[in-house]
């Protein structure tokens, strides 16, 4: 074929729009060619048609509208080629492993430094919280695959101090078929790793002490409304003047309502990201820009490490890119569920998740 951003290949990718989309104009743009007509097939049947016509080129459609289709060179990563060998999200894997497991261990008052066997204190706090970051990222990654989306296994991020790892992604490595789609794999994960986040949490508060508040000193978590619920249903209240030093198990099921509230943050590539896009389209950068203004007047107003957030917001930008059908709306479930996903991230959100104590 003539090398790509030629007018014979324009004119081949106009010839495969035949019978789907009728061109009305068309101009090639960087990698890419736009067709502005109308849409005489339906969506699915047009996206459909037109891969089936294009991936074997190498190139994959995008429908943005009624009135117009860009057409792209497929991105190397969308190619399967050999099997993933994911020696990376393995070592990724075991260094988080012991980070947690060290994190965990120092919370029981125990020094991994000089006792290296004292690790295993850390172990119900280790598993506890990549069980529920393992199983939220595999929510996402069993629910892409189901939509045929290339994506990778999961890579954790290991720390070495805090909370022992700053989480965990997968990469969709090919472009989502449809807003619906996108829906599914961006909610999957926030509601697999709540419904394991919350028994363990539970666990953990049954295991956890009830002390006088006076003379503690440390760090105070703040509680979300879902938290606060749990605690009351778990423990009952709390008498006045006492406070509760959280087992390791149920730190680890806090920190998994905190990552649940930062993941479904309508933010560019975050999971809030992914559902306001599928709920709104373009128009969710609107709600991404003002998501960081408030988390910047939270990091002013309560705790600063909203301002960090804030700033990875402006950084990234607030633009999600599109499935390859931007036509097809969500239907009515989908959208509610939308809705519930917001309800649900005000639950799990708390203004200042971390508080310096001293009485």
């Amino acid at each position: 074929m003539a090398e790509w951003g030629s007018e014979e290949i324009g004119f081949f990718l106009a010839r495969q729009l035949s019978g789907v989309f009728e061109i009305e104009e068309w101009q090639i743009e960087g990698a890419g060619v736009r067709f502005h007509g109308i849409l005489v097939a339906k969506p699915e049947t047009t996206v459909s048609v037109l891969r089936q016509r294009l991936e074997p080129y190498g190139f994959s459609p995008l429908l943005l509208s009624q009135r117009e289709i860009l057409i792209l060179p497929t991105p190397a990563g969308g190619k399967r080629t050999e099997a993933e060998r994911p020696w990376t999200q393995i070592l990724l894997f075991i260094a988080t492993v012991v980070t947690t497991l060290f994190v965990g261990a120092i919370q029981l008052g125990t020094d991994p430094l000089t006792d290296p066997t004292s690790l295993l204190a850390g172990l119900p706090f280790s598993f506890s919280l990549l069980s529920i970051l393992g199983v939220h990222e595999f929510g996402h990654y069993f629910t892409a695959k189901r939509y045929g989306v290339h994506v990778t296994l999961p890579y954790f991020i290991p720390a070495p101090v805090g909370l022992g790892t700053f989480g965990a992604f997968i990469k969709m490595k090919s472009p989502v078929i449809d807003r619906r789609s996108l829906f599914d794999i961006g909610i999957a994960g926030p509601i697999a790793g709540l419904i394991l986040a919350i028994p363990i949490l539970m666990i953990g508060l049954t295991l956890s002490e009830i002390v006088p508040t006076r003379g503690v000193m440390g760090i105070s978590l703040g509680s979300p409304l879902l938290f606060t619920f749990i605690q009351e249903v778990t423990l009952g209240s709390i008498p006045e003047g006492m406070d509760i030093v959280l087992h390791p198990v149920a730190f680890a099921g806090w920190i998994g309502f905190f990552v649940t509230a930062l993941n479904l943050l309508p933010i560019g590539q975050l999971d809030g990201g992914h559902i306001a896009y599928a709920l709104l389209g373009r128009q969710s950068e609107k709600l991404a820009f003002l998501t960081a203004i408030v988390l910047a007047f939270l990091g002013i107003t309560f705790w600063p490490g909203w301002l960090f957030w804030a700033f990875l917001a402006f950084m990234l930008g607030f633009k999600h890119p599109p499935p390859m059908n931007d036509v097809t709306p969500l239907d009515p479930r989908r959208r509610l569920l939308a809705v519930g996903a917001l309800i649900l991230l005000f639950c799990l959100l708390t203004p200042a998740p971390f508080i310096s104590l001293e009485f």
